[in-house]
């Protein structure tokens, strides 16, 4: 039976890359696909890694109804085996039961990928619909990593290196980018104390740190 599963984790836990992996593997079987993305990190309408591999797909509008689109789609004699969605977590609830719908009235399957939390540990709405309606949460076995080396749970938003706990939920931004509004994955511990890479160094290089004497 089709099914809707939604592959859920942290930033850097592989999503886009397992989205294209199916995609790769399903093409390779002469099956063809409908990609929809929101807000990649490689621009409009595009499915990107941070391995370097990258696709096209369908930006996803605001009001978009993606049941109708599929329909039209198919109606002009088009092909969709099977749909993917990353970022999944950007899309409203509403794009979310069209997605449900796709599986239950027109027998394709929809693998939709996406962070669950924001920065401030609080559900994306589109994820949350997600967890109410799809067949299966998958939870990405690849582990990011804070910083200390413990897993990572928590998604942080970063200004100049220093945790924000406020500002709008969805703000594009990169995980490699320090100077300005950025990304990083934190462990509950210190997320919770809003200890990012960077203010980790800077108190560890600070001179109000006591040096620990060898005996």
């Amino acid at each position: 039976m089709p099914e809707l599963v939604f592959f859920s984790g942290t930033m850097d836990c592989g999503k886009s890359t397992l989205a294209l992996q199916i995609e790769h593997n399903r093409s390779a079987r002469g099956l063809q696909g409908m990609i929809f993305t929101r807000d990649d990190r490689a621009g409009e309408g595009k499915l990107s890694s941070r391995l370097g591999l990258v696709t096209d797909a369908v930006e996803v509008a605001d009001d978009q109804d993606l049941y109708a689109y599929l329909v039209d789609h198919l109606s002009q004699g088009g092909r969709a085996d099977y749909v993917i969605a990353d970022e999944a977590q950007f899309l409203a609830p509403a794009q979310i039961d069209q997605l449900a719908r796709v599986v239950d009235d027109l027998d394709v399957d929809v693998f939709a990928f996406g962070i669950t939390t924001d920065f401030r540990s609080k559900l994306f709405p589109g994820s949350q619909r997600l967890v109410e309606l799809a067949d299966r949460v998958e939870v990405l076995q690849v582990e990011a990593l804070c910083w200390c080396g413990a897993r990572a749970t928590h998604n942080a938003r970063t200004v100049g290196g220093e945790m924000v706990v406020e500002g709008a939920q969805v703000v594009v931004g990169d995980v490699n980018q320090l100077e300005s509004i950025g990304y990083e994955v934190l462990c509950r511990r210190h997320h919770r104390r809003r200890m990012t890479a960077a203010t980790a160094r800077a108190g560890a290089l600070s001179p109000d740190v006591l040096p620990i004497a060898s005996v």
